[in-house]
């Protein structure tokens, strides 16, 4: 690219000051250029530290940049990020991309008409050590059923603790139920639908999906139980064994760096379709609302 993005971060939270903002500002191919959250102390806060301009709108922002980048509740982000779109703006979303899959549509079509490049910040899929993990499975085949533990104490204390979407509408679900959903679907196929899901006591979730070729995996996620460090691993069983992935600590920066050289070549080659666009996005949305209903 002759010319770094410029890119306009939306939302001021502990998790777009930790990722986001120092993510955009280091990558040279995206350069952080403005702020704009409803907060506006906090924003102007947060664009100082990178001498980005801090706007008092959204439409503010959308005139002085090429891409957008949310940090906000997935409510706000579907209705923003589709007036980004229609601006003619490049989208990073974080999940779910919306509050309902009503709202995930709107945000995919308009994200089609409009013909721009959207990734959803799915974390560990953007991860070296996760991509080689799929590419070994997809390159041996025979995988015949899976799992995903994902148990921690982040909504019990901590930077995201006082987050209100995930203390009132989303929890555990919500987010992380897209992390852990995609990972499951990325390696074992498609999942065609969710067989059944309970949420017990501590916002403890159970969740069971069929995937297309036949294999069923399951899902056991909570972030109210008082762990720590948090348990986050994936296995998958079949005809070549038992393999399993991990998660390390202190990866989210690594790999939205490696989201960030994705997005770049996107925009840089008129590339829209991505395996983490915003199609997945939709997908994802879809099986949460399912997992959700079948829960009540």
């Amino acid at each position: 690219m002759d010319e770094p993005l410029r890119v306009g971060l939306v939302g001021a939270g502990p998790w777009a000051r930790n990722i986001h903002a120092p993510g955009l500002a280091d990558h040279p191919a995206t350069r952080l250029s403005a702020v704009y959250t409803r907060r506006v102390e906090a924003g102007r806060e947060l664009a100082r530290a990178y001498d980005a301009e801090v706007c008092t709108d959204l439409d503010e922002l959308l005139g002085q940049v090429d891409a957008v980048a949310f940090a906000v509740p997935p409510s706000v982000q579907a209705e923003q990020a589709i007036r980004a779109a229609e601006a003619g703006k490049h989208l990073i979303l974080e999940k779910p991309v919306a509050a309902d899959v009503a709202g995930a549509e709107r945000l995919a079509d308009a994200v089609d008409r409009a013909g721009v490049v959207s990734l959803v910040m799915l974390t560990l899929r953007y991860a070296t050590a996760t991509r080689d993990w799929l590419a070994g499975l997809a390159a041996s085949g025979g995988w015949r059923g899976g799992g995903v533990r994902w148990l921690s104490g982040a909504l019990l204390d901590g930077d995201y603790a006082a987050s209100p979407w995930r203390q009132e509408d989303g929890g555990t679900l919500a987010d992380v139920g897209p992390h852990a959903f995609d990972l499951l679907d990325a390696a074992l196929g498609r999942i065609e639908r969710v067989r059944s899901a309970h949420r017990g006591p501590n916002d403890l979730w159970h969740v069971v999906f069929q995937h297309e070729e036949g294999p069923l995996s399951a899902a056991t996620l909570s972030l109210r139980m008082p762990l720590r460090p948090t348990v986050v691993d994936v296995a998958v069983y079949g005809e070549h064994g038992y393999r399993t992935l991990g998660r390390k600590e202190g990866g989210a920066g690594r790999s939205y760096t490696a989201m960030l050289d994705d997005f770049a070549a996107m925009a840089d080659t008129g590339t829209t379709s991505h395996p983490c666009d915003v199609h997945r996005g939709l997908h994802l949305q879809r099986l949460l609302e399912s997992a959700r209903s079948l829960a009540s």
